[in-house]
């Protein structure tokens, strides 16, 4: 009866056990019109910082032994590549319009300060 009452336990907590990393959403075609390149470089800094969260929140804690428990920890690897996909995709985008908006007619990148 104890072994079946830590058995449950066990599942109710690795059930809660996925870690939560930080989203970063796709450009909105609003962002798109309005940004500039000191706001282009500025949504940059925010998604490389998004990117070191996600590292950060990957390293092995309590919540990664839980997950093992649970799902041999396939959720969280999976939330994990989810999240470094959207961030990836995120900062491909920005730094294709950088190249668009922060170009001049050399070809050279803009510095705006």
């Amino acid at each position: 009866m104890r072994k079946r009452s830590f058995l449950i336990i066990a599942l109710i907590l690795s059930g809660c056990a996925t870690k939560q990393y930080p989203q970063a959403p796709a450009l909105t075609g609003e962002e798109v019109s309005v940004l500039d390149c000191n706001g282009i470089n500025q949504e940059i800094a925010k998604t490389h910082s998004i990117q070191s969260e996600i590292d950060t929140t990957g390293q092995f804690d309590g919540r990664t032994v839980l997950g093992a428990l649970g799902d041999f920890g396939i959720g969280n690897g999976m939330a994990k590549s989810e999240a470094k996909k959207k961030a990836k995709a995120r900062l491909d985008q920005l730094e294709s319009l950088k190249s668009v908006k922060c170009t001049n007619q050399k070809g050279k990148l803009i510095d705006e300060k």
